[in-house]
């Protein structure tokens, strides 16, 4: 079984910082892309960065400059660095990765449970 944990959601004021970390456990025999998605209320999941094992990157346009996303291969973590937040930021954020586990045959989408990042104006 995978699971992904994240941590690290919370209230900030607009214009403050937050760290976002998930940490995939369980029976892994490979990662390839990690990423974090979010969803506010009433609209639909987007993505807000992804990056490869290799640590190519791809952004929103809404975070490009705001937000940094990094991973710990070694670990098989990610982490997003949110700085300059502000309310339209407010969703739940979802930590996603493309998992080999070592019982299976094939890569599998796996999602966290979301962790609520509230921006205040």
């Amino acid at each position: 079984q995978v699971q992904l944990v994240e941590s690290g959601g919370g209230l900030v004021q607009a214009g403050g910082s937050l760290r976002l970390s998930c940490a995939a456990s369980g029976s892994i025999f490979s990662v390839k892309a990690m990423g974090w998605y979010r969803q506010a209320p009433g609209k639909q999941r987007e993505l807000v960065a992804t990056i490869t094992s290799g640590g190519s990157t791809n952004y929103a346009d809404s975070v490009k400059g705001r937000f940094t996303i990094s991973r710990d291969n070694a670990k098989n973590t990610v982490s997003l660095q949110m700085n300059s937040l502000k309310p339209e930021d407010t969703a739940v954020y979802y930590c996603n990765a493309d998992v080999l586990p070592g019982y299976g045959f094939r890569f599998n989408d796996y999602w966290g449970q979301g962790t609520q990042v509230t921006v205040s104006s």
